[in-house]
């Protein structure tokens, strides 16, 4: 079965999830988690891409980014796959890949998914039962929108930005969206289109999205969000 194209367009904020080879543990202390950000961050410079959400979860991430150029994020992507892999190799004496061969890329209709977006990502170690709330859990996005910790990598999106006039008050509003569940229907939405490679967002942002880039992208299969599978 041919592999499902990635596609890309600037100034368009897309959903990146990369796993571990095999489901493997890509993380192995704390060192690795921020060997993985300072690369991030080096890529992220070189190749002119904005970052605003991330979780870094033992065996996978999620990255929500917006590029400037139609390759800037596989450059990102690349790059971090040639240092962070070295270097873990190096430390801890082994070959091969930790990635997966390829990683997977969902375009997203900032103004109506990126908040839901920003919360399904950093409610991964939630839903993997590591924390019981996104604050308890270090690596991820949430401590620089809900606690208000300066994360250099990261540049915040003009939609967090609108939450509210003045970093406290941005904080306080991102931390009462946790007060609820995000609907079932949703989180389905984000995973099919993300293991799809689809866009998320209305038919119009589909059919721009394909006149911009020439594609056809067809329609996802309907489903159910019952037990759907984890991303």
């Amino acid at each position: 079965m041919p592999r499902k194209p990635r596609f890309y367009a600037p100034d368009i904020t897309c959903h990146i999830v990369q796993r571990g080879n095999n489901r493997s543990a890509c993380f192995f202390n704390d060192d690795d988690f921020k060997i993985y950000i300072n690369a991030l961050s080096d890529a992220l410079i070189q190749y002119n891409v904005k970052l605003h959400a991330f979780v870094l979860m033992t065996n996978h991430v999620h990255l929500l980014m917006t590029p400037s150029t139609t390759e800037g994020i596989s450059q990102v992507m690349q790059s971090i796959g040639r240092t962070y892999v070295s270097t873990i190799n190096r430390l801890y004496q082994r070959t091969g890949t930790l990635w997966e061969g390829r990683h997977k890329a969902c375009l997203i209709d900032s103004e109506a998914y990126f908040i839901a977006c920003l919360r399904y990502i950093e409610l991964n170690p939630v839903r993997a039962n590591m924390v019981k709330h996104p604050s308890e859990y270090p690596w991820s996005s949430y401590q620089f929108h809900g606690a208000g910790k300066q994360i250099a990598c990261l540049t915040p999106h003009p939609l967090y930005q609108q939450l509210g006039s003045t970093p406290e008050l941005r904080q306080h509003q991102y931390r009462e969206l946790f007060n609820t569940e995000l609907p079932p229907e949703q989180v389905h939405t984000i995973r099919n289109c993300l293991n799809h490679n689809f866009p998320l967002g209305s038919d119009k942002f589909r059919a721009d999205i394909e006149a911009h880039l020439n594609v056809r992208f067809g329609h996802l299969a309907p489903g159910h969000p019952n037990k759907p599978k984890k991303t």
